[in-house]
């Protein structure tokens, strides 16, 4: 199944998407780089686009180059390993919640929930309506909902807990993440300089 088709097809029709998945091999590492990987570069496309290319363009223009790289650097990065950690967390916590624990399976179902939020990320290519992907992420936690079910044979009445406990580890391992990154690329692309100059501020 094609990439577009795969994500309408979870976008628009997720239960009966999910059941389709469930059927098929879940190899984590084969779905991530010919699914999860052109999407995530895809959204760093177009956030280096966007800030270097048309926010920056004819205004600070070296420094907008850097902001666009640092931004679709970050976006390779965050998608990348946060589709792994979100996975391991996901996979690692299905025992307390009555759930199958199955690594490949976890990265299913991550990996397809996490569609609306890098389709979303393509509208980083016009930075000041970018923050409206962000909003579409809010509808992956749907699709992660009824697709806990399916792909980690989770009870019902556990389904709601094994959400919010997922939510609540992630945030902590992405904060930590988002903190590292920068803390090694912001001096290193020269930001501290441009803060102090007033161009962050724009």
């Amino acid at each position: 199944m094609s990439i577009v088709d795969r994500a309408k097809n979870i976008i628009m029709t997720p239960k009966t998407e999910w059941s389709v998945i469930a059927g098929e091999e879940p190899n984590a590492s084969a779905i991530f780089m010919s699914y999860a990987l052109p999407l995530i570069l895809a959204s760093a496309a177009a956030g280096f686009i966007g800030h270097a290319l048309i926010w920056g363009s004819g205004h600070y223009g070296a420094f907008a180059m850097k902001w666009g790289l640092y931004v679709a650097i970050q976006t390779t990065i965050m998608g990348a390993l946060g589709v792994w950690l979100t996975a391991a967390v996901v996979n690692a916590l299905a025992p307390n919640f009555g759930s199958e624990k199955n690594m490949g399976r976890a990265m299913q179902l991550v990996i397809y929930s996490m569609t609306p939020a890098w389709i979303g990320g393509l509208l980083m290519i016009i930075p000041w309506i970018g923050f409206i992907g962000a909003i579409f992420g809010i509808y992956g936690l749907y699709l992660i909902y009824l697709g806990l079910p399916v792909m980690m044979k989770t009870p019902e009445d556990k389904t709601v807990s094994y959400l919010v406990v997922s939510i609540v580890v992630l945030i902590v391992i992405y904060l930590i993440i988002g903190w590292i990154y920068r803390m090694i690329f912001w001096d290193m692309m020269g930001f501290g300089v441009m803060s102090s100059s007033g161009w962050m501020g724009m």
